[in-house]
């Protein structure tokens, strides 16, 4: 499936190293050097050498990491988290995250480079935003590994949307 580039967005193909420019950053990745990515008239194109199981799985792997490069460089991509819990929060000091969970010690977390914290205080909720999808998702799991939900009160970090199921207790009783 071909990679459309859209408008304002610069590629640049040298052998197996590909870099992304657009209006949000720029993003650099290498790729297996048996693959080939050729771009004309504005379309990216990944072909592989043989139909081996082996390459199947690469073309299909370094398709979509180019087109995630493409969209991330042009809209970007984000992630939300609730906190939920009797006192804790989240709160920025000017790019750092600073979690109160329930410790002894505030959680301070730094943002890498390209990711900004969004932190809506009324509501309890974070935003992880940024260009390159990998990061934004691994920094947002190592967020929610800070204090996982538990299945009794429902206290901790969840994806927005995420369903967490309930446990009766010990009494058995409804909640």
């Amino acid at each position: 499936m071909p990679i459309p580039v859209p408008a304002g967005v610069e590629v640049n193909i040298e052998g197996s190293r590909v870099s992304v420019r657009g209006p949000k950053g720029k993003l650099e990745r290498e790729f297996n050097p048996e693959m080939k990515v050729t771009l004309a008239d504005n379309v990216i194109r990944v072909e592989r050498p043989d139909d081996s199981r082996q390459f199947r799985a690469l073309h299909g792997l370094t398709r979509s990491l180019i087109n995630n490069m493409v969209i991330g460089v042009t809209q970007g991509y984000s992630k939300t988290l609730e906190i939920h819990g009797t006192g804790y929060r989240a709160e920025l000091q000017g790019a750092t995250l600073v979690l109160n969970l329930g410790f002894s010690h505030p959680v301070v977390i730094e943002p890498p480079a390209d990711v900004q914290f969004q932190v809506n205080p009324r509501a309890n909720t974070l935003t992880v935003a940024g260009i390159d999808k990998q990061v934004v998702g691994q920094l947002t799991a190592e967020i929610r590994a800070w204090r996982p939900v538990e299945p009794y009160l429902g206290k901790g970090i969840r994806y927005v949307g995420e369903h967490v199921r309930r446990k009766a207790g010990k009494a058995g009783k409804a909640i």
